[in-house]
């Protein structure tokens, strides 16, 4: 472990500036990830989800975006599950997207809503079958003896919807989206001289500057 301080990459592929972004955030973000699509990074929709609990303690993991719809971010989740319970209690959360094979980082700060139940019951019922029994069979964030609880549960589940494709969506199961209020992209560059480029949302619209790195 005594070597961790001695990692370190210089960042060059690329610069940032207030001048050559799009003024709206959500399009200087279809921009990079379409570039992240292009360059085949794996799962490019890849995020880090950040929420805090009712104690105010913060949890982070990794989710999948699902798509930008009306400018918010989507993704899909047990609402049972911890991050769904604290979605629920306290919708202020972050998102952080890293592409390390460009030496890009976007951060998101904002707020999450349960998105309604025709969106859910469209993309739970797209997903693979086994995917759909995955969701039925699993009590998310639910401390459980073994795997083997699991495995019964599958069993279960496709016994119960054996002669039904697709399966209904649990109602337990559905989407979020997530409306930005601040959103910053960082490129790296060499020296630690890196560029941010920050939107802030003002009275609906979006204000940007840049940032110290």
């Amino acid at each position: 472990m005594s070597s961790i301080s001695s990692i370190r990459s210089e960042y060059t592929k690329a610069t940032l500036d207030v001048a050559s972004v799009h003024p709206h955030p959500i399009e200087q973000f279809s921009v990079w990830f379409n570039e992240a699509l292009a360059a085949q990074i794996p799962e490019p929709n890849a995020m880090h989800l950040a929420t805090v609990n009712e104690q105010g303690n913060p949890s982070g993991r990794m989710v999948l975006l699902k798509g930008v719809e009306n400018s918010k971010f989507v993704f899909y989740t047990n609402y049972q599950s911890h991050k769904g319970k604290q979605m629920d209690h306290h919708p202020a959360c972050a998102l952080t997207f890293f592409w390390p094979e460009l030496e890009r980082q976007v951060r998101i700060e904002g707020i999450a809503n349960r998105i309604d139940d025709k969106r859910s019951d469209e993309y739970f019922q797209s997903r693979p079958r086994p995917s759909q029994i995955g969701a039925w069979s699993s009590p998310q964030s639910l401390v459980i003896a073994n795997r083997t609880i699991l495995e019964e549960r599958v069993k279960e589940i496709e016994k119960r919807f054996e002669h039904q494709d697709p399966l209904p969506r649990p109602k337990q199961w559905g989407g979020y989206e997530v409306d930005p209020m601040m959103m910053e992209f960082w490129q790296g560059r060499p020296s630690r001289l890196h560029d941010r480029i920050l939107y802030t949302k003002d009275d609906n619209q979006w204000v940007i500057n840049r940032l110290a790195p």
